[in-house]
């Protein structure tokens, strides 16, 4: 985590010095886009006490990414951008995750024999700050006398913000039917944990214009819970006899499906309660600008001053 992390800071770095070079977001570019609609589509994983690849768990590490429990998002965003170097955006994820201790290369893990997959819904507000950019658009130049340059419509950006999300996770039981775990307590909990935990996400992204009104990107993102129950996995192992568990026969099976091995009796370890739960998108993201008469009485405004027909 540590070098990507690194690498990261020297990518930021090295673009925000070649932004110098690029006609960084003057005002008659970016004011063009200060409102857009963004749709994106993406892939999700987690990142708990579930599934995990080989070895211990790796807390916040993509070393610990369980590629077969891979799951889809489908996102939606206003995105207003009210300074050459800033932006924020709301939003709407609709997404799944998944954990499966099946496809874990770790056999304390393996055996432990869990598994979860939840619907999930997040909202976000997020701060977004463009450290390089090279946005220069060439019709603005197609005027009689003057030379013609080609569009250009590049962001890198990193954000950050806040956001809430409802999370519901299930499991199957012994008939395979999937069943719904926050009513079982299979952790002798006094009551349910939340289905709503409070998120951070944090991030980087880059888009192009591909053309005066669209835009596409990709956005890497970690966000990280308040929460460590949302694989409904925590702490240790309850005793069936004193459990709170509702008269739901599949209450035992699903708080511990494996039978006679002392390394998964009531007291043992079952969870992590020391580190909370996240997960990873990847989304593609699509923007359309909903800057219309903006940007028609920019363009306006740009040729007459080419022109010095204009006066402010």
């Amino acid at each position: 985590m540590k070098k990507i992390i690194s690498l990261f800071f020297f990518f930021s770095f090295f673009f925000a010095v070649h932004a110098q070079h690029a006609n960084f977001n003057s005002q008659r570019n970016w004011s063009l886009h200060k409102k857009e609609l963004q749709i994106g589509i993406g892939a999700t994983q987690f990142n708990g006490d579930l599934g995990g690849a080989e070895g211990i768990g790796r807390d916040y590490s993509l070393k610990d990414i369980d590629w077969p429990s891979t799951g889809l998002a489908a996102w939606v965003g206003y995105r207003q951008r009210f300074h050459p170097y800033f932006a924020t955006t709301s939003s709407l994820c609709v997404f799944n995750l998944k954990g499966d201790d099946q496809y874990s290369e770790d056999p304390a893990r393996f055996n432990r024999n869990l598994h979860f997959k939840s619907f999930a819904i997040e909202i976000q507000q997020r701060l977004e700050f463009i450290f390089a950019a090279n946005e220069k658009f060439g019709s603005t130049f197609n005027l009689p006398g003057h030379y013609s340059k080609k569009n250009r419509s590049q962001q890198y950006y990193v954000f950050g913000g806040l956001g809430l999300c409802y999370f519901n996770p299930r499991a199957q039981n012994e008939q395979g039917e999937w069943v719904n775990l926050r009513p079982l307590r299979t952790e002798n909990q006094e009551k349910p944990y939340s289905p709503i935990t409070l998120t951070m996400p944090f991030g980087f992204g880059f888009r192009m214009g591909v053309s005066k009104m669209w835009r596409v990107g990709i956005e890497l993102s970690y966000v990280k819970t308040f929460t460590d129950y949302m694989d409904d996995v925590s702490t240790v192992y309850a005793d069936p006899n004193d459990i709170l568990f509702s008269n739901d026969p599949d209450a035992a099976y699903l708080a511990n499906p494996v039978e006679n091995n002392s390394s998964y009796a009531p007291g043992q370890k079952r969870g992590d309660p020391d580190q909370k739960d996240a997960y990873y998108h990847m989304n593609v993201i699509i923007t359309r600008n909903l800057t219309y008469k903006d940007y028609g009485r920019q363009r306006t405004k740009l040729k007459l001053k080419a022109l010095g027909k204009y006066k402010v």
